[in-house]
């Protein structure tokens, strides 16, 4: 009979403990599927004592996860636990030195170590796969590193973070505004321990970062992403986006360009026919663009107790098969060290002003945008009964710089009584 693979699992969460349902549930399906058996040796936590809804009792219990990853009777160590340093980041590296496969689901410690983690990983001739990390169940990193790897790769967006599309979504379906709704999903658990990873757009952020990587060929580089999060954004502005076609999400775009890669995380306007503005609730979406596919739309569960054990299954499953890809697509030594570049493909702007109601008070505005070159596509001064008037601008295609000279030109007019909104039209 053939050796079976032997799993380890350090962290036993939402995610730890699906992946043990399905090795457990579908034994017989996945020794069929690879040609050998799969089984789990022994696992970790930092609780013995929590239920967790399974019996674990058939396998032996490491408190460090650091052994888990040294011990002899583990082939494959999966990584569950999170966080960018700490017993992950050194269970891993553990994991790696002892010649162990490694499985994770943990982007924010690739996001910040993956080039080492993969050079490490090369050189001792073993897997490090996180399908897991990036948008749950969707085959995101399969589909770039395999299935379009014959493409030149022109640009990569999607919806990243289920909390923000969710919350998003619940505004412009029941009129809620932002604080309530982050209420409830602080409630529901669908926050993270720090809210600003989710609504702050750091946790997508690390998502693009390692998407990018296997895109463009080159290294990691999360602090080339430009983060904007959603906590500014207002019902009226959903409201307003709405009327006039589009929908707010917050959306990933990474593309290269002749001046270095742009990668950039932040609230966009897009239509509301398109695959991206039709997504809704916790749902995820990755949308490829290469040069001999055209554009390929991936839309799925994005985080979950079984999606994302499933991604991680689809990696063991690979090992178990044999299979082996270099970490980021291309072995690590090859990637490139990019030039970071902001985003300067000129893009329509939706601009929400806050005028005094006052005579020459748009003149002055509309003045400011023609001197900085900004044309105004639309406008629209909604009715009101106070001395505050709420003025929408849809803009032609501008620069940010553009209409940052412009903003900065509102500004000085002394007729605006709070910070524009100013929110990116993007074409999907």
């Amino acid at each position: 009979m053939t050796n079976p693979l032997r799993l380890g699992i350090a962290g036993l969460g939402t995610v730890g403990t699906g992946t043990v349902k399905i090795v457990e549930k579908h034994a017989e399906m996945l020794t069929r599927r690879t040609g050998r058996p799969i089984s789990i040796s022994a696992v970790s936590a930092r609780s013995r004592k929590r239920d967790r809804g399974i019996d674990l009792t058939p396998y032996a219990w490491e408190d460090d996860p650091v052994a888990l990853a040294k011990r002899d009777d583990v082939d494959v160590f999966i990584e569950l636990m999170g966080g960018e340093n700490g017993p992950a980041k050194a269970s891993v590296e553990a994991a790696i030195a002892a010649g162990k496969h490694v499985v994770t689901a943990n982007k924010a410690m690739l996001a910040v170590h993956g080039q080492a983690l993969a050079e490490a990983a090369e050189a001792k001739n073993v897997s490090l796969r996180f399908e897991a990390a990036v948008a749950g169940a969707i085959p995101a990193i399969k589909v770039l590193s395999e299935s379009l790897a014959g493409n030149r790769i022109l640009r990569v967006m999607g919806v990243m973070n289920g909390t923000c599309n969710y919350i998003l979504t619940r505004m412009e379906n029941e009129g809620v505004p932002y604080d309530t709704v982050f209420a409830d999903a602080k409630a529901l658990g669908y926050l993270e321990a720090d809210p600003n990873l989710d609504v702050g757009g750091i946790d997508a952020g690390h998502k693009l970062s390692l998407l990018a990587s296997i895109a463009f060929g080159t290294k990691v580089n999360f602090d080339g992403v430009e983060l904007e999060g959603i906590q500014r954004i207002s019902i009226t502005d959903i409201n307003q986006a709405r009327d006039m076609g589009f929908r707010i999400k917050l959306l990933g775009v990474a593309q290269m360009t002749g001046r270095g890669l742009e990668q950039r995380m932040q609230p966009c306007l897009v239509p509301a026919d398109s695959p991206l503005g039709q997504l809704q609730n916790a749902a995820n979406m990755v949308v490829i663009e290469g040069d001999a596919c055209g554009q390929i739309v991936l839309r799925g569960a994005g985080a979950g107790e079984g999606p994302t054990a499933s991604a991680v299954m689809g990696d063991v499953i690979d090992i178990a098969r044999g299979n082996r890809i270099s970490t980021f697509g291309q072995p690590a030594s090859s990637l490139l060290t990019c030039q970071t570049a902001q985003a300067s493909a000129p893009a329509a702007f939706y601009l929400r002003l806050t005028l005094k109601d006052a005579p020459g008070a748009l003149a002055k505005v509309t003045r400011a945008l023609a001197d900085a070159g900004v044309s105004i596509d639309r406008m629209r001064q909604n009715a009101h009964t106070d001395t505050v008037a709420p003025v929408l601008v849809v803009t032609h295609k501008t620069t940010r710089s553009e209409l940052d000279h412009a903003l900065a030109g509102i500004a000085s007019t002394g007729v605006s009584l709070e910070d524009p909104v100013a929110i990116r039209i993007e074409e999907v």
